[in-house]
């Protein structure tokens, strides 16, 4: 039979060097930062990142097919499209 206190003492003990290990690396009151700042984020990075690299991809596939400048539009204009879905959609999740 395993005595309680002993049990009890342990958890102690364990939290104790949790808590000493939190303030020792700095994390003490140090707050997560909102789903809402996350989903900022994630819409920035969709206006920035999907016409980007859009251009990108259609540049060089101009270069490759020889069709200065319209795939490189093309792409850029369904990227767009597609950001925008996409933030639409991250709009929809709720922001807690």
């Amino acid at each position: 039979m395993v005595d309680d206190r002993q049990t009890d003492d342990l958890d102690l003990r364990i939290a104790k060097a949790r808590a000493a290990e939190e303030a020792r690396a700095g994390n003490v009151g140090v707050a997560k930062p909102a789903k809402g700042y996350a989903q900022g984020s994630r819409v920035l990075a969709e206006l920035i990142g999907a016409p980007l690299g859009g251009g990108i991809l259609g540049w060089a596939l101009d270069q490759w097919f020889g069709t200065k400048p319209w795939l490189m539009l093309i792409l850029i204009a369904l990227a767009i499209v597609v950001a925008f879905r996409n933030i639409f959609r991250i709009s929809k999740e709720r922001a807690e």
